[in-house]
């Protein structure tokens, strides 16, 4: 059987972010700091001055190179790369004071401190203002007050809801840390992801959220990385089959956040057809010809130069046992 195990190790070699993105990146969120800065100096010297706290998929390390898209701006055709990048906008309160102002207020705020910082004006979304830059990538400041031990995040709809991003990233970091390989397969999963959203633009798949939380609840260890990421996706599709939902592990705990996902019928068949795939992946005893399968979920990015165009059958009895009779435990 053939083992694809270095082929999916160079394959996150190509979509994980490099430094010298992750430099860049960290280059235009302190720019953007050093602006809401200023504008409070100047504007608001008499309010709580922000602090900022990056979030997300950044800080997990599972942010991974997107598959750049073709725009047209101003009949000119672009190459764009979508990095969504989080970075916290805290108000910290005295314990003993409300100072809290409106929602509304906050995000005009930060609203008019990064306006003009970029060609586009920025987006004022429901949960954080967006600022996107030339190159397609965007990072959106959400807005917390904390006045006690849990922020709380300014939604323009919900209104103040609790909400702590640390805390899910030291969550996942805890499970990662203990066992990298999981970062490896959420990557996998958003380039899976990546990959699908690109070649059907009408296409939406859960959030990278939705992934990560799947992924670490789920996760199966294995040597070889073709076999966990199978192994994984099987357990993943049983929970959803028996229940569609992605309940957040920490503060606000218990939020279904597939409560308001619309597609979830092509998402569970395209993670069927996945599993389906992989198994014959990782059957197929020509190494050629299973990179080429795992190639069509995947796209060119995952690279079959290096498979041989040749014959696995060493440990096949006991790897097909593997393969073939895996049943998830589910609790009903």
């Amino acid at each position: 059987m053939a083992n694809c195990h270095e082929l999916f190790k160079e394959f996150n070699g190509t979509i994980r972010l490099t430094d010298a993105r992750r430099k860049s990146l960290k280059v235009s969120r302190k720019d953007l700091r050093r602006k809401i800065r200023k504008y409070f100096e100047d504007e608001k010297p008499n309010e709580i001055m922000p602090k900022f706290s990056g979030q997300g998929s950044m800080i997990t390390d599972v942010i991974i190179n997107p598959i750049p898209r073709k725009i047209k701006i101003k009949e000119e055709e672009k190459t764009v790369l979508y990095y969504d990048v989080d970075d916290g906008v805290y108000f910290i309160g005295n314990e003993n004071q409300d100072q809290r102002k409106s929602i509304a207020t906050y995000h005009q705020w930060i609203y008019n401190a990064v306006k003009g910082h970029t060609e586009t004006d920025p987006i004022d979304k429901s949960t954080c203002v967006r600022v996107v830059f030339a190159d397609g990538h965007n990072i959106d400041l959400p807005i917390y007050y904390k006045q006690n031990s849990v922020p709380e995040l300014a939604h323009k709809v919900k209104g103040w809801i609790l909400s702590d991003p640390k805390a899910f990233s030291d969550w996942f970091n805890a499970k990662a840390d203990e066992e990298d390989q999981l970062r490896r397969f959420v990557r996998y999963l958003k380039a899976w992801k990546d990959f699908k959203e690109f070649s059907n633009s009408s296409r939406s798949f859960p959030s990278g959220l939705v992934l990560t939380i799947l992924g670490a609840n789920h996760f199966y260890k294995h040597t070889r990385d073709d076999i966990s990421f199978k192994e994984t996706l099987v357990l993943i599709e049983a929970e959803l089959l028996r229940n569609f939902k992605c309940t957040r592990p920490t503060t606000p705990i218990g939020e279904d956040l597939l409560k308001d996902y619309t597609g979830k019928d092509d998402f569970i068949k395209c993670l069927g057809s996945l599993i389906s795939s992989a198994k014959k992946a990782i059957e197929e005893t020509n190494h050629k010809k299973s990179c080429e399968i795992w190639q069509k979920e995947f796209g060119d990015r995952f690279s079959c130069s290096n498979a041989k165009d040749e014959e696995e059958k060493e440990n096949s009895a006991g790897l097909k046992t593997l393969v073939g009779t895996h049943k998830p435990y589910c609790k009903f």
